[in-house]
């Protein structure tokens, strides 16, 4: 017998050590969650900056959406500032309390704060007091009885003619942005929150792989990831986005863009394969909800038709 050879024995003991690396390695193709069958829907309330919170949970109840990811972008609380930070002071743990009764009382569930901060900039000391607006937005949140919180890096352009290679990609500003990561895991453990960074192509978070990377290099549970599919359209397939992710994926956003733009539509109105999209979210990540976003008064009620649509004919169930 050959040395390379193995008796029937040792093949049984070979292949008990190896399955488990081999199903690792295979990632979802072979140890996927199964199907639950079902999908929770909601809607993230950035659209509606002249509702009030009340006027806004009343619509959402009629409609039956019972889950918002909560902007402070009502015209009774208007307090959000993308890629920046706001003054929260008026935002007192009553006035938390009274916002999130409003939704609650009408039967809606807050499942996300948007804060959107900008975690990127080269100043440290802005780095700094976006972090210090991070965790008070964490303490309205608490108050609020919330504590999943999302935000992409942020953006940052300097002054002058754009530089050969994007500053996203600069290995300076991977370490950097690691650090901030860590950080602020650090913050969210003391707050008892988690945070999920939702990636886009044109940003620091620019494919699912550099995005999985990342949250592995930064190795802490209180940072995880929002999907949103029609922001990584351009460079990833679905498939991909939940081979890379799925691990990872606390919350989806259900949007839709075209392929080779920026500009993102209402859902069913892009290039994103919806069908697919809604098979693989109960199947990969059943406990996400999906977030309607890109959407206002004007339009959500298409919005929201399309995605049901999609889920009756996948042979879905809302949650």
């Amino acid at each position: 017998m050959s040395k390379y050879q193995l008796t029937r024995r040792g093949l049984l003991k070979a292949g008990v050590v190896a399955l488990p690396l081999a199903a690792a390695g295979e990632g979802l193709s072979q140890e996927s969650p199964k199907r639950n069958g079902s999908v929770a829907i909601g809607m993230a309330t950035t659209g509606f900056r002249d509702y009030t919170n009340s006027r806004l949970a009343g619509e959402l109840a009629k409609r039956k959406i019972r889950t918002v990811q909560l902007f402070l972008t009502q015209s009774d609380s208007n307090y959000w500032k993308y890629n920046g930070r706001n003054d929260l002071t008026a935002l007192t743990a009553d006035r938390c309390k009274e916002i999130a009764g409003t939704y609650r009382s009408a039967g809606i569930a807050i499942h996300s704060i948007g804060v959107y901060t900008n975690l990127i900039h080269p100043d440290e000391a802005e780095r700094k007091a976006n972090l210090a607006y991070f965790e008070a937005m964490m303490k309205v949140g608490g108050h609020m009885g919330v504590r999943t919180f999302i935000t992409e890096a942020g953006h940052y352009h300097a002054e002058g003619p754009a530089p050969r290679e994007a500053r996203y990609f600069k290995e300076d500003v991977w370490k950097t942005m690691v650090g901030t990561a860590k950080q602020l895991a650090k913050i969210a453990d003391g707050c008892n929150a988690t945070v999920l960074v939702e990636p886009y192509f044109q940003s620091f978070f620019a494919s699912a792989k550099r995005t999985r990377v990342f949250l592995e290099e930064v190795g802490s549970p209180r940072i995880r990831a929002l999907l949103d599919p029609a922001n990584l359209l351009e460079l990833n397939d679905l498939e991909e986005m939940f081979a890379q992710l799925a691990s990872w994926i606390d919350c989806l956003h259900a949007k839709d863009r075209k392929l080779h733009t920026r500009r993102g539509v209402p859902a069913g109105k892009g290039d994103l394969d919806y069908p697919k999209f809604v098979a693989l979210a109960a199947k990969h990540t059943p406990q996400a909800p999906l977030i309607l976003e890109y959407v206002g008064p004007k339009d959500y009620d298409q919005a929201i038709a399309h995605l049901r649509k999609t889920l009756r004919e996948a042979d879905l169930k809302e949650r």
